[in-house]
């Protein structure tokens, strides 16, 4: 069937969900070859993929993939209904872009959206690139990254949030490893990450890297199960809400799509310039994230102050973007959000086995 597959994107023909099925699961079982999957990928690639491409690829992910053991005070059974004191868990990720020069906003955002109440599963790996990525920026802050699910699970029950770390959750993904580090271009799997939240999220908030797929990937998102959430294109080239331009901004309601721009002053925040929110190597990066927890002023907290909103919008502990900024400020400067990240640290650590560091093998982060 990858065969097949193959031949039909390179020649600019989309698959039927049926045919993407298959293929994925050629792909993730080891039955095709990394020759076979490095053309399957740049055809796809080349051809552009399509909603049901996406989705179907997807749920072979989710099906293949070991689940995070959270209890029924963490996941909602019924998930037209939302709770989020009880049966939220909020996904903060960021599909991987090519030009993002940021801090790693979405970490950041993870703890100042746990510290304003919600229990938030972040996912993510070590940088498959130039950028550093979550797992990177975490290690810096001495989380460990080897814990069980189980442990990842404990974490969000007791401190609020946990980190899944891809590698522990996707074993099945080792076979795409080596061809993609070897294409050394963006894939569907860059995609595929944030679409595959261990977590069961139905509150989601993606950045994507182009503001041509927000819209397709919404869709992907109501089918997998999203009720609520935002897939975001920011300030020309942020993968997420950015202070330095309108960013384009899909909301899923619902089921319902709608799409709109935002600017900063839209919520109460300045514009600001690329320059001041810059990030930098991994322990860089960490130390902002550190001084935006401690309550630093200035275009970096702005940053995680909208995308922090973005979150708790979606999970529905906010009506609107700018009653969220104003949670999100209340998580910082009560000291909440830095409690989340400290408490993480002294648990993981008190969990964790001694083990060499992971290697990712290539989400983004």
């Amino acid at each position: 069937m990858i065969q097949q597959a193959i031949a039909k994107v390179v020649n600019g023909t989309d698959l039927t969900e049926s045919e993407m099925t298959q293929a994925m699961e050629a792909v993730t079982d080891g039955s095709a070859t990394p020759a076979q999957i490095a053309a399957f990928l740049i055809g796809l690639r080349t051809k552009g993929e399509t909603v049901d491409e996406i989705t179907a690829a997807a749920q072979v992910i989710r099906k293949k993939m070991n689940t995070l053991p959270l209890g029924s005070s963490d996941v909602c059974l019924d998930r037209d209904e939302i709770n989020v004191d009880l049966e939220t868990v909020a996904s903060t990720r960021e599909a991987e872009g090519e030009k993002t020069t940021t801090f790693n906003v979405s970490t950041t955002t993870a703890f100042v959206a746990a510290g304003a109440g919600l229990r938030v599963a972040k996912h993510g790996n070590l940088s498959a690139s130039t950028r550093f990525g979550s797992a990177d920026v975490l290690q810096a802050l001495d989380i460990p990254l080897n814990l069980t699910p189980r442990q990842v699970g404990d974490c969000v029950e007791k401190v609020g949030i946990g980190f899944l770390y891809a590698p522990q959750l996707h074993g099945v993904m080792s076979h795409v490893m080596g061809p993609r580090q070897e294409i050394g271009l963006r894939t569907i799997f860059n995609l595929l990450g944030p679409l595959a939240n261990p977590g069961g999220a139905t509150a989601q908030v993606l950045g994507v890297y182009s503001e041509e797929i927000t819209e397709p990937l919404a869709q992907v998102l109501t089918r997998l199960g999203c009720r609520n959430g935002f897939v975001v294109y920011g300030g020309g080239v942020h993968d997420e809400l950015s202070i330095t331009g309108p960013s384009r901004v899909t909301r899923i309601v619902d089921g319902q799509i709608n799409t709109s721009e935002l600017v900063p002053e839209d919520v109460g925040l300045k514009k600001a310039r690329p320059e001041e929110i810059r990030g930098g190597n991994a322990r860089e990066n960490a130390a902002i994230t550190q001084a935006v927890l401690r309550g630093e002023k200035g275009a970096r907290r702005d940053m995680v102050l909208l995308n922090s909103a973005a979150a708790l919008v979606a999970a529905g502990k906010a009506q609107a973007l700018q009653a969220g900024v104003a949670l999100a400020e209340e998580s910082i400067d009560s000291g909440r959000a830095l409690a989340k990240l400290e408490k993480l640290v002294e648990l993981a650590n008190e969990m964790a086995l001694p083990s060499e560091t992971p290697s990712g093998w290539g989400w983004s982060s």
